[in-house]
This record gives C-alpha cells, structure tokens and sequence, in this order.
C-alpha cells in the first residue's frame, strides 16, 4: 500500500487525549478515551479510520456515515505537504430551507428527521432529505461537527450516502443527507424474505415476493463498489453491515447510516468496559483479540454481510450468546452455508474468513466475481414494483 502520509483523528462529544504515534503507513494521532481497561477489546472505536492500526478511545461518535471518529482525508497528508492542505468547502443551508416532516430515528447525538429542503439542486425546487440533528453541542463539539462535515464532504462516491451539507446558524446543528426511501438493508432483507410477516415489527406487510438471486448478487455488488472506493481513500469503515446499509429507488444501495444503529440493533453489539460497543459477529479474529482493523478485516465483515444477504437479514450467529460467538470465531469456526446459497457464493464467503488477513479475497476480485455470476443470472430489479 502507498504511503497515506499523516492522519489526524479526532473524537468528538468527550475529552480526549491525543497521542503521536507512527505506523507503517506514516504518523498517525493515536485517540486516549478517559476510561482504561486490561481487556484488549476495551480501546476499539469503530467507524472509518486510516488503515493503520490503531488504539481508539472507549467511544466514538455518530457521525452521517456511522458512529465514527473524525478523520481527515489521508490523501492530503502526501509527499510531507501537511500543511498545505486544500480547503474543504462545506455547504452552507439556510434553516428557512429545511421544513422537518417526521421523525426517523433517534441516536445518542439527537434524532434524526425525513424533511424538504429548499435550494439545495440547481433542478429541483425542494427535495426530499434526511436531517442529522446534534443536540446540546458544546464548544468542542461544534469544532468536531465541522470536521466531521469536512470528512464527509470528501466522501463522495455513487454508493456512499451522499451528504449534502450542514447547517449551522442555530440550534440543534444539522447535517443534511440524501434521504434513501426503502431505509437500512437488514429491515428490507427481512421484508423481502420467506418470513416477512412475521419479522417486520410483527405486522403484516404487503411485498413483491422474496429477492432472487440476481438481486442479492446485485446488491452485494453495490455495496463492494462503495467498500473499493473507501479502500481507495484509505479508509477502513470497521462496522460493515447490512443495518448500515441503506436502500434507494430501483434496488439501490449504499454504504451509510445516521448513527442508530447501536440504538435500534442494540443486540447486534457486544457492550465492552463503559461505552465500548463492538459489532463481534461482524469481526474477524484478529480485531476481537488484538483491535487489529485494516482493510482485510472489511472484506470479513462484507462475508458476514453476504451471508446476511443469503439468510434475509438473519442475525449471524443468532443461536449464541455474544461470549460464545467470540469463542467460535477466534477458535476458527465460521458460519454455515445459507440454504438459497450457491456453493459458488458461499466458497466466496469462505475466501473472506480466511483466518491470516493477508490470505482474504482482494474486494477489487470480489467484485469481480459477482459481475461475473450476475452475467449468468440477469438482474431483475423491480422487486419494489
């Protein structure tokens, strides 16, 4: 891997204590939560971080792609010019523009509102968003906000959630995303699976049958293509799922939440020490025992995320408790084969379980090897009618 040069990281909502420490990559600021603790797993924050490994403070904050820290794009810090780095422009909305319709969702940092917005596309008189509200900011907190707006600004590709910009004239501080109809993944893999009536907050619910297979590779796809691109910028996300994952018009899909997922998939998390909480059955064995996360430890987790593809948004492992998936994984045991699973996708699971990281499939080859299978299997995309 090139060199990423320096990566300045900063946790916001909390003090922190920030160390210089050196990787192979380069300098990287290491983050010193106020909590201590023997357990290996305490220091884990999660989110997108430079590839180095790093100890990460006992909490991390929500932020528009998941709860993480603020880093800087690594891409700025080459050949030493540190201090010449390009100005991120943030977009500025005006709170006239922003009308809240309902409540989404509600997160440690505030909730989280589908609203219109006005004067945000050259095109569009208003347009449907999702509003990240942060409530009771303090001083640093503001700082952190505006980073945190600089770092997403900088991540634009065309399966990440796209974030449109803050504003920040007034309280509660907002941040403005593009706001994805069908929400998280997980719920909609359940909506469209053999057990959709009874999974989906025990409702009836009306679908269009049950995914295919050429939608599940067209999905996997998406979110591979967004995990390539943040792999490009150096960024290894640490909480890949489909929780979050959100889905858009036409069976889109994008790398992305708004932060609740510890709040409305609490038992997806193993809590570790005070506020630590750790997604272990997403994790390969070296992040459970050494917090060890690079980008082969995102190509584990999108196996975890295509077998929760393959199962309809099935909980991995959910026939254990948290401490013995943590005994399974680190002994080596890894996760049976769906039964609408193709050997082909499941020896494709495999090569992400692969117990030494250097051993995974590449995502690039991933990839690959989903276009592949979708030419033999056309995609047929109006499951949502």
């Amino acid at each position: 891997m090139p060199n990423s040069g320096a990566v300045r990281v900063v946790r916001s909502l909390g003090s922190t204590v920030y160390n210089r420490r050196w990787c192979d990559e380069g300098p990287v600021a290491v983050i010193s939560g106020e909590e201590d603790s023997a357990s290996p797993l305490h220091h884990v924050n999660h989110g997108i971080i430079s590839p180095c490994t790093l100890d990460a403070g006992a909490d991390a904050v929500v932020i528009g792609m998941t709860r993480i820290p603020v880093i800087e794009n690594p891409q700025y810090f080459r050949h030493g010019h540190s201090c010449n780095k390009p100005a991120t422009y943030v977009q500025h909305i005006k709170r006239r523009d922003i009308i809240l319709k309902r409540e989404l969702g509600e997160g440690a940092f505030g909730k989280v509102f589908l609203a219109e917005c006005y004067n945000l596309s050259p095109t569009k008189d208003k347009m449907l968003v999702a509003v990240k509200t942060l409530k009771d900011p303090t001083l640093a907190a503001r700082k952190d906000f505006q980073r945190e707006a600089e770092l997403l600004t900088n991540l634009q590709h065309e399966h990440i959630v796209k974030f449109y910009g803050v504003c920040v004239d007034g309280d509660p501080l907002i941040m403005v995303f593009e706001y994805m109809k069908h929400g998280d993944l997980n719920k909609f893999l359940r909506a469209h699976g053999p057990d959709a009536l009874i999974l989906v907050d025990g409702q009836p619910l009306q679908t269009n049958g049950e995914l295919g297979l050429s939608q599940m590779l067209h999905i996997a796809s998406q979110i591979a293509a967004g995990m390539i691109y943040l792999a490009s910028q150096h960024f290894v996300h640490r909480d890949l799922a489909t929780r979050n994952c959100l889905v858009g018009n036409g069976l889109l899909v994008k790398i992305g939440d708004f932060g609740m997922s510890r709040d409305i998939y609490s038992t997806d998390y193993y809590r570790v020490g005070g506020h630590t909480m750790l997604p272990i059955r997403w994790m390969p064995p070296e992040s459970i025992m050494y917090r060890k996360f690079t980008t082969e430890s995102d190509v584990w987790s999108f196996g975890v995320i295509l077998w929760e593809i393959f199962t309809y948004g099935k909980q991995p492992w959910f026939q254990l408790a948290n401490n013995e998936v943590i005994e399974c994984i680190t002994q080596g045991r890894v996760l049976e084969r769906p039964r609408v699973c193709p050997k082909e996708i499941y020896d494709m699971m495999l090569g992400c379980w692969q117990r030494e990281p250097q051993q995974r499939l590449n995502i690039k080859d991933i990839q690959k090897m989903l276009f592949t299978m979708m030419k033999a299997a056309p995609v047929y995309l109006d499951i949502l009618g």
